[in-house]
């Protein structure tokens, strides 16, 4: 058995021999890969300690596998090798805070926002206004973090988790690290943040006032209403997927406060939120590699006929984010909605509205990418093995989320215990 801050070492580590490989970016995409692998393992080698302390850690278990298929899904090239060293070093930080005592956890923190924060102002775009806004969120964010550390305050600590689980008007370091961040973080940082989030929500939750509770139930659904009229609006991929997640990540934060409290279900919910956007900004990435950065959506059409493997996994990639079964987000959100107390009438409508944008913005765009008239001018070129080994992951565990839910949280059961995740969460019957 291996001790839990062995599970946060071995990437860090991992990040430093990376440099070992530096001048070679193919082997030191080899090597990312493989200690993310390596983090699975320590992962399953110290299931039983980790089990003991935090009952079925599922976002243990999410974040070697997130950074696994974000390094996976982009292509070999040196300008992304800081990009596969940052993963690496932010999936450390994240399996810290997630494992070890909540002291060190308090610490990693504010030193994950400030990294992320760097990151985003060395890569910010001087005339791009949301840069900036980016920056200064998760600034916000770093300083919100560092206070909560030193005195356990409830403000703070309910503003970071705002920053971290992205809700309006906190929001834009959110869209932000989705945007501008290079390589395999955007994919990696839809998971890693929001995880992160809903873990530190698990403390400050059961601690609101009636007064604060009711004011961020209003918000949740406005931030919701928000999210998804800016997808609506969006003609550029990696935005339209951001604010698509903010709004069921809203919808989230709708039912923890209603709740006062983390159920497990919540979990799975946000764990299978991020892992179709993680899938399809991978899917995304595939036609940036072919046909630039730049791209424009609208341009490229005809892609059933010519790349049959891309096409059939971004359909199931976009059948999960429409929230239909048999995947994770439709039992996670199904699990909500049968455990919620419904606190305002308004919510069921604003929550339909939502998903049913969701289902027309997500099938329109994999509409126009898969089909329509094929253009003599594209070169059609079907997934390569590192490519379809990363979307086939994603598909396969969202449909085990939506497959296994009580195998996860074992039915409705009793609101989780403060302070932790995903306290009855269980791995076997």
């Amino acid at each position: 058995m291996i001790a839990p801050w062995l599970v946060a070492a071995v990437p860090l580590l991992g990040a430093l021999l990376g440099f070992t490989v530096w001048s070679r970016p193919e082997k030191l995409k080899t090597w990312s890969v493989s200690v993310t692998l390596l983090s699975l393992l320590a992962v399953a080698a110290s299931f039983t300690h980790l089990r003991g302390s935090t009952e079925g850690l599922l976002f243990v278990v999410l974040l070697p596998l997130a950074a696994c298929v974000s390094l996976l899904g982009q292509p070999v090239h040196k300008e992304h090798r800081l990009a596969w060293i940052m993963t690496l070093v932010s999936m450390g930080l994240g399996l810290g805070i997630l494992t070890s005592p909540s002291s060190i956890g308090q610490i990693a923190l504010p030193l994950l926002l400030g990294l992320i924060t760097f990151l985003l102002y060395w890569h910010h775009d001087p005339f791009w206004g949301p840069s900036w806004l980016g920056i200064g969120t998760y600034g916000l964010g770093t300083l919100c973090a560092g206070i909560a550390a030193m005195t356990d305050s409830l403000l703070p600590s309910l503003l970071a988790c705002a920053i971290l689980l992205p809700l309006v008007p906190l929001h834009h370091g959110y869209v932000a690290a989705l945007t501008r961040l290079p390589g395999s973080l955007p994919p990696f940082t839809v998971l890693l943040l929001p995880a992160i989030g809903l873990h530190r929500m698990a403390t400050v939750a059961p601690n609101l006032p009636d007064t604060v509770a009711s004011t961020f139930i209003m918000l949740a659904l406005l931030s919701a209403l928000y999210g998804t009229i800016k997808a609506l609006a969006q003609s550029r991929v990696r935005l339209l997927l951001a604010y698509g997640s903010l709004s069921f990540f809203s919808i989230l934060w709708w039912f923890v406060t209603a709740a006062r409290t983390v159920r497990p279900q919540a979990a799975v919910f946000l764990g299978s939120v991020a892992l179709v956007t993680v899938g399809l900004l991978l899917a995304w990435q595939v036609i940036r590699t072919r046909y630039g950065d730049d791209v424009d959506p609208r341009a490229i059409s005809g892609l059933a006929a010519r790349m049959p493997q891309f096409a059939v996994l971004i359909s199931l990639l976009a059948l999960a984010a429409m929230g239909l079964p048999p995947f994770g987000v439709f039992a996670g959100f199904m699990g909500l909605l049968l455990t919620a107390s419904p606190t305002l009438s308004m919510a069921p409508f604003i929550i339909a509205i939502t998903w049913l944008a969701a289902s027309w913005y997500i099938l329109d765009l994999v509409q126009r990418l898969l089909f329509g008239r094929k253009r003599p001018d594209l070169r059609y070129e079907d997934v390569q093995r590192s490519e379809f080994a990363a979307l086939l992951i994603v598909v396969l565990f969202l449909f085990a989320l939506g497959l296994a839910p009580t195998n996860l949280f074992g039915g409705a059961g009793p609101p989780a215990r403060a302070g932790v995740m995903v306290e009855s969460i269980s791995w076997t019957r």
